[in-house]
């Protein structure tokens, strides 16, 4: 693996990149202790404050704090409006995408996309077939993975339009900055995150049905206190001013849905769902689902409620419907791909299988349908014996795989060990979209792989995360 490109320094010849001279400046006159007293300040003020995830099957500790990086990754206005002009056109296609192949399915006509890729897909769901969603809106919420490996090198890594998770982390991150930090935060322009909520508020307002009028209700779904991400479905409830609702507190009635309150039963107009599709409605998808609403299907047909995002867009963020994006932007928008996909083999090619099992110790392999950081091979870091099994894995199920080169993710200044080292980062920029347009928050969530040498960023694995400052002009 080539040696990786550091976000501060460039090429490691020294030059301070222009976008980190405030900051290399700044951490080369703070006092020595200053950067850690500081992490153990907002590790406190976290864990105050509750904001913690959970880890399934963790015996020992059902929730963590996500371990946070005091020191802030930079990017520059220019290199800020490429990816969001790509995000834009990437998320476009997406909902494009959705849209034709639960109609038309021109691109499968077309043999752009595989029609039994998509058609026994797990997430594909036949009903929605013919159906659009209120608004026409399918990724209401995108959150789109990206890495980096050069001045200009900004990669997808994957799609996440089910239900994507992180913005909390994203808001907190930066208030904690500001309170941390304010005279290093007043010395850079960096753009506001904290938009975000109330964009997000308009655009699932904007996402309502036509009946709805201005005065729409909207309620965060949520499988409840077990789930793992169940602190930030309380925390955005909390900042749009919303009803966080169990399943059991809706119900739905002459195809409309409702909330049970104090003063009796309240119309339901816009559903923030943070619960996969399975477990939506029991009548309609797995009947022993506890979390679900019955008969809210019904009402999402009769188009009496918006469900955010809707349902259906899982088989859009399947790994091996990912590699197809760069002929799916084009198909759909006549253009090239902006964003770059990374190299990737799909193993369900009898060649590209062949490849890959000649080059499993040099290759990070994945479940098309996996997520967390779970089920996954990377080649340079893995054993003997787990390069062997996940052999056989491949053998057995190669549709259930794509593999990809190691890249060299760019690295950012971490305190790590209690000094400054260069660790490996990812960005999940989010991008929300409704029938009055789509927004772009400047930044996003930056996962940081805290261990030395380590490229597996998710928090589940532990990896953590810090603020990402746009700088304005």
């Amino acid at each position: 693996m080539t040696k990786a490109f550091d976000e501060m320094t460039g090429d490691g010849s020294g030059r301070i990149r222009e976008s980190y001279r405030t900051l290399a400046g700044w951490l080369e006159q703070a006092p020595p202790d200053l950067l850690q007293a500081r992490s153990r300040q907002a590790e406190l003020f976290f864990r105050r404050m509750g904001v913690t995830f959970a880890v399934y099957g963790d015996a020992e500790s059902n929730e963590r704090l996500i371990p946070f990086d005091v020191v802030p990754r930079i990017i520059d206005a220019a290199e800020w409006a490429a990816v969001e002009k790509g995000l834009k056109q990437r998320v476009a296609a997406l909902n494009a995408f959705l849209r034709d192949i639960y109609g038309p399915q021109e691109c499968l006509k077309a043999g752009i996309v595989p029609a039994e890729l998509i058609l026994t897909n797990p997430q594909y769901r036949p009903e929605m077939q013919g159906r659009r969603p209120p608004g026409d809106v399918w990724c209401h919420i995108a959150g789109v993975d990206l890495v980096r490996t050069g001045e200009d090198g900004f990669y997808v890594l994957e799609d996440n339009v089910r239900t994507p998770s992180g913005v909390s982390y994203m808001l907190e991150n930066r208030e904690m900055m500001m309170r941390l930090f304010p005279d290093l935060f007043a010395e850079h322009q960096v753009r506001p995150v904290d938009t975000y909520v109330d964009t997000l508020l308009r655009s699932l307002q904007a996402s309502a049905p036509a009946r709805a009028g201005e005065d729409s209700v909207i309620v965060v779904l949520t499988p409840g206190p077990f789930n793992s991400a169940y602190y930030e479905h309380s925390f955005l409830a909390d900042k749009l001013g919303v009803e966080l609702v169990e399943g059991g507190d809706l119900f739905v009635n002459d195809d409309t849905v409702f909330m049970r309150t104090t003063e009796g039963p309240k119309r339901v107009d816009v559903i923030y769902r943070r619960i996969d599709d399975d477990f939506l409605d029991p009548l309609t998808f797995r009947p022993d689902s506890a979390v679900g609403v019955p008969g809210l299907m019904a009402a999402y047909h009769a188009g009496q409620v918006t469900l955010a995002n809707a349902v259906g867009t899982g088989v859009a963020d399947d790994k091996a419907v990912y590699t197809y994006m760069p002929e799916i932007i084009r198909f759909f928008t006549g253009e090239e791909a902006l964003l770059k996909n990374v190299p990737t083999w799909r193993c369900r090619e009898p060649e590209a299988l062949k490849a890959v099992l000649d080059r499993l110790d040099q290759l990070v392999v994945k479940e098309v349908g996996g997520s967390g950081g779970y089920g996954m091979l990377v080649g340079p870091a893995a054993t003997r014996a787990e390069i062997e099994a996940f052999r056989a894995r491949l053998i057995n199920d190669p549709d259930d795989f794509i593999a990809q080169p190691t890249l060299s993710l760019s690295t950012s200044p971490t305190l790590a060990d209690g000094a400054l080292a260069a660790r490996h980062v990812d960005l999940r920029p989010f991008v929300l979209t409704s029938p009055s347009g789509t927004h772009v928050t400047p930044g996003g969530l930056t996962r940081v792989a805290l261990k030395a040498g380590s490229l597996v960023v998710n928090s589940s694995q532990g990896g953590g995360t810090k603020d990402t400052w746009v700088l304005n002009d």
